[in-house]
């Protein structure tokens, strides 16, 4: 098996270290301080279940690689439209592209029957951009429940967590799923296949929608906002609302609002990935998470007024960071 991750970042590098371990012929896709310490020292993983050095090819040329049976995508969702550079010499006739991305995908309507399918999502594939780089027939879901993190160029401390659910977004059974579940389990994480992904995107999004934005504008973290009995109730209605727009769009996903934040707060003082992404001058990536929402909330008529809300100020918020930058 030949994989290429595409944004060998603390995520990506990641799943190369242990899909190497498994015997993958493996390809870290990456630039600057980062790329030359894996050259020079591969890829360090510091983690409670183990620490362990991958010694895996690493590039910021895609073309030295060539075809792949698989891409990992370890982009955030943002940079999905310009990552054709990186992507198309990667491209065989049967590529699978493993996007690992929080929010709504951009293949979500691709092979969902039902009255929205094969619809484009504008917030997530504005023009079909995204489509036109990765076309969502190669596309495999893939929500990831890992916590990772960039200790030093080279170096990713494993915090908790080793499950990525994978599935077709056609709920069909696919040896491509099956393949790469066992090169990821060979390796020591945990990859099941699920019959139906969508579940896994919207019960891992309800807790981001809600927390991710609210922590751009608070500068809290998820404990602080859990904390705070009215953000608390916020962060509870905006996960109602969107539970709601994913039964309206045919998923009810077996989830508890008060068992989801039961289970934030115990993450403690964690600043969430927008907030860093604030913080460090990086675009954040809220259209994925919640302009999507919004927009399906509109699609299938369901009020959201507190997602609407959130949403216009986070909006504003990206603006004028952009204006300022």
């Amino acid at each position: 098996m030949k994989v290429a991750v595409v944004g060998a970042g603390a995520i990506g590098a990641y799943v190369g270290a242990a899909l190497h371990r498994a015997g993958a012929d493996v390809h870290l896709i990456a630039r600057g301080p980062h790329l030359a310490a894996m050259k020079e020292h591969g890829v360090q993983v510091l983690s409670p279940r183990g620490d362990f050095t991958a010694r895996v090819h690493a590039t910021d040329d895609p073309s030295a690689i060539g075809p792949v049976d698989y891409v990992f995508l370890g982009l955030k969702a943002n940079s999905y439209a310009e990552c054709g550079p990186l992507v198309h010499p990667l491209l065989g006739e049967d590529t699978a592209v493993v996007a690992a991305q929080n929010g709504i995908p951009w293949w979500y309507f691709h092979g969902l029957e039902g009255p929205y399918e094969g619809r484009r999502i504008e917030s997530v594939d504005p023009g079909g951009a995204v489509s036109a780089v990765l076309p969502p027939e190669r596309a495999v879901g893939c929500v990831v429940y890992a916590a990772t993190q960039l200790q030093g160029p080279g170096v990713v401390r494993h915090l908790e967590g080793t499950r990525f659910s994978i599935g077709e977004p056609d709920t069909t059974d696919s040896r491509r799923c099956e393949d790469f579940s066992e090169a990821m389990k060979a390796g020591g994480l945990k990859c099941p296949v699920e019959a139906d992904i969508r579940n896994d995107v919207w019960i891992k999004l309800i807790g981001n929608i809600a927390f991710n934005p609210l922590s751009a504008l608070s500068r809290a973290t998820m404990a602080q906002i859990c904390r705070h009995q009215d953000t608390r109730a916020l962060v509870a209605t905006m996960m109602r609302e969107t539970l709601a727009v994913a039964g309206a769009v045919g998923c009810r996903p077996d989830i508890s609002v008060e068992k989801r934040l039961a289970g934030a707060e115990r993450v403690g003082e964690h600043k969430t990935s927008t907030l860093q992404d604030l913080e460090s001058g990086k675009p954040m990536e809220l259209d994925v998470l919640l302009a999507a929402v919004v927009e399906l909330a509109a699609l299938t008529g369901t009020r959201v007024p507190k997602l609407c809300a959130i949403h216009a100020v986070t909006d504003l918020l990206a603006q004028t960071v952009r204006s300022a930058a």
